[in-house]
């Protein structure tokens, strides 16, 4: 995901018992990620966000209503994909403890990354309560994205080469915060560098954005050790990749400066990837990231074209078919 705000500057290891969660942990991908039902042809396509929200991630879960992470002050919203109306139903903490990435568990939890305030959290859309679980990372630190996995919530770092891994119980209860340094073919740039990260498709990796590394590639990382190897695209580059979105092994990755969406069929391991095609649409005003619902993508349009934004800017996410 983009830096919203150039102006904005952007502990463990793993123990042994994260280092033996490895593979077994990331487990397969979930049959609600893989299936999306038949949508009807009257649902909206353009789904109107509050002014001046700046939103940036989107999550759905097995019901159709999107959740909406707010840049200016943190806030969720969430947006009924059946008829384009919502509500805020978490307030934002205000401008220092922005949402960038967000995912919905299956328990109703959101995990929240706080970007340049470090903080991992989490909120109930049901309550709209909100609790921070830790603040990670050191000076500079922008947490990023975020994705779950049985046993873990993992957390994209920006501006420093190592990942966060926020243990879950089956109840998707958080635990214990460790820190997973990246190597074997990670560069970390002088600037943005790590962006969206995903499940390769049997579950055994994990798939991370790399905005730096010849030219922008995407990696795939061993959980156990942190040990990157550059996932084989066909020569094809991401040097704007933001979110990912995988759904079976189609892969979706934004490109959002582009304002498209490239898509690649990766192997069952994650290792390589073809070329399907790229989704343009006019509507596009730099996306940002993809959630998959009733065989459509969902898109915000977070509008980083627009140097000062003010509350009176307009925000909307945009749907188009799946591959």
């Amino acid at each position: 995901m983009d830096r919203p705000d150039r102006r904005v500057a952007r502990r463990r290891l793993l123990g042994a018992s994260a280092a033996a969660a490895g593979a077994a942990l990331l487990g397969p991908l979930g049959a609600s990620a893989r299936a999306a039902e038949t949508a009807p042809a009257a649902r909206p396509t353009l789904i109107p966000l509050p002014d001046g929200f700046r939103p940036e991630g989107v999550t759905i879960g097995s019901r159709p209503y999107a959740y909406f992470g707010s840049i200016a002050h943190g806030g969720v919203y969430r947006a009924d994909l059946t008829t384009g109306r919502g509500r805020t139903v978490v307030e934002g903490q205000g401008p220092g403890h922005p949402v960038i990435g967000l995912k919905l568990h299956d328990s109703g939890r959101l995990f929240l990354c706080g970007g340049p305030s470090q903080e991992l959290r989490t909120a109930d859309p049901r309550s709209g309560r909100v609790h921070t679980i830790a603040t990670v990372g050191s000076a500079g630190t922008f947490v990023n994205d975020v994705i779950l996995t049985p046993g873990a919530a993992w957390f994209t770092d920006s501006f420093k080469p190592q990942l966060y891994r926020l243990a879950l119980d089956r109840h998707g209860t958080p635990g214990e915060v460790s820190t997973l340094p990246l190597g074997g073919d990670w560069q970390q740039g002088p600037d943005f560098t790590a962006n969206g990260i995903e499940r390769t498709p049997d579950g055994s990796a994990l798939l991370v954005v790399n905005s730096f590394a010849d030219g922008g590639t995407l990696m795939r990382v061993d959980p156990s050790d942190g040990v990157a190897a550059a996932v084989d695209l066909g020569g094809a580059r991401i040097p704007n990749g933001d979110g990912l979105l995988l759904l079976g092994r189609v892969l979706y990755v934004v490109q959002q400066r582009q304002n498209a969406v490239d898509v690649f069929r990766l192997n069952r391991s994650g290792t390589r990837g073809r070329t399907l095609t790229r989704i343009t649409d006019a509507r596009f005003r730099i996306p940002t990231t993809a959630a998959a619902w009733g065989g459509r993508i969902y898109l915000p349009n977070a509008r980083f074209d627009v140097a000062e934004p003010t509350p009176d800017t307009e925000y909307e996410a945009v749907a188009v078919d799946q591959v």
